[in-house]
């Protein structure tokens, strides 16, 4: 059974990417997928650092980060574009997450070993598609993570959702869908193969 997991790069109350990590998940559940949004606001960490890691290791909040990961075998993430690229907040969160290491392991194993789609939402014209083309660089190169083709950018994200958490524009709607539906498919063939 493919379970898949859903957050957004930002803690922001309102934030727009929360409601499309949001949405990701009641896509999920309306198609019999069962599948859990989390906030990173309950994953606080310092921002990475050599020296802490070494005197401390890893934050308790980064192993109980990757643990929840290692749950899913799917999972989505919503981007807000920061200059360009993914939040400190998001790139940070991932970092940690490599630092968790089991002894033989690179760290990457987490990433490796499921399925990634990605999606943003931003109040400019380009729906955060920047921030994703980093993100999937990151996710693919950095981590040898699966990140499918299927991707979804929202432009002018502060009037795109309609109050039940759905996307007014019905392509814009079905692309979610689609996307979300093949992070289900490849999921299950990935854990399957």
């Amino acid at each position: 059974m493919v379970r898949l997991l859903s957050f957004a790069g930002s803690t922001r109350e309102g934030s727009y990417n929360k409601k499309l990590a949001l949405l990701a998940r009641h896509i999920a559940e309306a198609n019999g997928i069962e599948a859990v949004f989390v906030d990173l606001k309950d994953y606080p960490m310092p921002i990475y650092n050599g020296d802490l890691e070494a005197a401390e290791g890893p934050p308790e909040r980064a192993r109980a980060f990757k643990a929840l990961l290692s749950e899913y075998q799917g999972v989505f993430i919503a981007s807000p574009e920061y200059n360009s690229s993914v939040t400190p907040l998001l790139k940070n969160t991932l970092d940690w997450v490599t630092r968790v290491r089991a002894k033989g392991e690179s760290g990457l194993e987490v990433f490796k070993t499921r399925v990634f789609a990605i999606g943003g939402a931003s109040p400019g014209n380009y729906g955060g598609m920047r921030s994703l083309l980093q993100l999937r660089l990151i996710l693919s190169v950095g981590m040898g993570a699966l990140v499918i083709p299927q991707q979804l950018a929202v432009p002018r994200a502060g009037t795109a959702f309609e109050e039940d958490g759905s996307l007014k524009d019905e392509t814009q709607q079905k692309l979610c869908a689609d996307a979300i539906e093949a992070l289900a498919v490849y999921a299950r063939r990935f854990v399957s193969a």
